[in-house]
């Protein structure tokens, strides 16, 4: 089965909600985990899955996105048909860009279709999990299903902001509503609801014909959530596949990190003596390009100075933790931590230096960026808000001055 599905990763979204994260990258592209991208959690689990025929669909400010996977994933074998490859807009179909996500597969419908495949799985750029992708495709297959979805209990409260799902009791779906005000519940337990993960299984032939239909309608907007899928439900050929965690923890991990608060949180997910999401699983490895750098270190040791170190925290190699504290905090590589400086629940991109004397807490800082001694962000959001983005929750975004050209990173 997995040698006829080929896999198609939308990763061409311009993630407005991740500003200021995505002003000069992809949203795929972002940093995560100190030493991986957001991309490498969904191309991870296809490797995992022994899907060897990906597609990545791109789109904005794709450069860097680029770049990484051009260096850190061609571990494929071309003379046996394996690819990663990168499709831009081509704008075969039109003179628009994607429109949606159904237009996006739509637009590269020729490269789909030069594909031998009976299957095609259409995967997001921006979601952390482990799922073998496999059991999916099996029980899609078993079910004689046209499209399968994979699905999650979640949070009825939160449920709003996906698509929600009515499944009957053999799988079928029956009922679909695209981010409900008010999502339905699930049968079982009023306080969940069946939310779609953003994870469809086609036959590809189903596929075609579903999108050259929604091409053709001038009151779609060319969405899988809000148009495909609600059509081919009244069909009864859609299926959900209830999600199995490979993180091996006693609850799902799932999250969609479109937001800074939940990128945010995703990340701090990781510092734990028991990471919520284990990055550590050597059955389940994730992997993405590395640049070489030297191991990490910290100093002082010499009596009467104090003593680089960091707890509960993730530091990256090439990082010098040098007479400074960090505590719940991300490091990415090449970071300087400098003496008497505190770093505290925040997430530090690669090639940052933290000046002397300087408290830093609950904040972003992106790459790149010299922060002066003495500086102190995350204390007096008041301030903060003068110079930096700050969220409602009071997260602090420090991102260099406007680039007039993008760099790969």
């Amino acid at each position: 089965m997995v040698r006829d599905t080929l896999v198609c990763l939308l990763a061409g979204g311009a993630g407005e909600r991740l500003h200021p994260l995505t002003r000069d990258r992809a949203k795929p592209a972002v940093p995560f985990g100190g030493i991986y991208r957001i991309v490498d959690l969904t191309l991870s689990n296809c490797i995992n899955s022994d899907l060897r025929h990906i597609y990545v669909l791109t789109q904005y400010k794709a450069l860097s996105l680029n770049h990484h996977i051009r260096e850190g994933w061609n571990i494929l074998a071309n003379e046996l048909g394996e690819f990663i490859t990168v499709l831009p807009p081509m704008k075969r179909v039109g003179d628009h860009w994607y429109q949606g996500t159904a237009d996006a597969i739509y637009q590269n419908l020729y490269s789909i279709g030069a594909e031998p495949c009976k299957y095609v799985l259409i995967l997001s750029g921006d979601h952390v999990y482990k799922m073998n992708y496999q059991r999916m495709i099996k029980q899609h297959v078993d079910a004689g299903a046209g499209v399968t979805i994979g699905t999650i209990e979640f949070d009825r409260s939160e449920a709003s902001r996906f698509g929600v799902c009515e499944i009957d009791s053999t799988g079928r779906m029956t009922g679909w509503e695209e981010k409900p005000a008010h999502p339905k519940p699930t049968h079982h337990d009023p306080t969940k609801s069946h939310v779609s993960m953003g994870i469809y299984c086609f036959n590809r032939t189903l596929l075609m014909e579903s999108l050259l239909a929604d091409a053709e309608d001038p009151t779609s907007q060319h969405d899988f959530g809000k148009n495909v899928i609600p059509r081919l439900i009244e069909k009864g050929c859609v299926y959900s596949y209830n999600f199995i965690d490979e993180n091996k923890k006693e609850a799902s991990y799932w999250r969609d990190i479109g937001t800074i608060e939940a990128y945010y949180e995703a990340n701090m997910d990781l510092v734990s003596v028991s990471p919520v999401f284990n990055l550590y699983d050597s059955e389940w490895p994730i992997r993405g390009y590395q640049r070489q750098y030297p191991p990490a270190k910290f100093v002082f040791a010499q009596e009467g100075r104090r003593m680089g170190i960091a707890v509960d925290s993730i530091v990256s190699m090439g990082s010098i933790i040098s007479g400074g504290r960090v505590t719940g905090s991300v490091v990415s590589p090449d970071v300087r931590v400098n003496s008497y400086t505190e770093v505290e629940c925040s997430i530090l991109f690669s090639h940052v230096n933290i000046g002397r004397y300087s408290r830093i807490r609950r904040a972003i800082i992106d790459r790149h960026i010299d922060i002066p001694e003495r500086t102190e962000i995350g204390y007096n959001l008041e301030e903060d808000r003068k110079k930096y983005h700050v969220t409602e929750t009071g997260i602090v975004v420090v991102v260099p001055e406007q680039r007039i050209f993008e760099e790969p990173e």
